[in-house]
């Protein structure tokens, strides 16, 4: 996997209880995945959250399948 997109990935306690956000950013991943799964564009989730790029999508994309890989799954 990228580890540039990756890099674009934090967690801080300090900042949306800790969970995955894009850096620099208070946009969790999950909000970012959740909106592509509803069927918005990546274009309609920047224009909804313009402090977005394109690459912050990806990486939020990225990290779901990092984790997906984990095998950590609820069923």
């Amino acid at each position: 996997m990228d580890e540039k997109l990756l890099n674009r990935i934090v967690a801080d306690p300090q900042v949306c209880g800790g969970k995955p956000c894009i850096r620099g950013t208070r946009i969790p991943v999950a909000v970012i995945l959740a909106s592509l799964a509803e069927g918005m564009t990546a274009g309609e989730i920047i224009e909804h959250y313009p402090h977005l790029s394109p690459e912050d999508i990806r990486a939020a994309l990225a990290y779901a399948a990092e984790l997906s890989q984990e095998g950590v799954w609820k069923v």
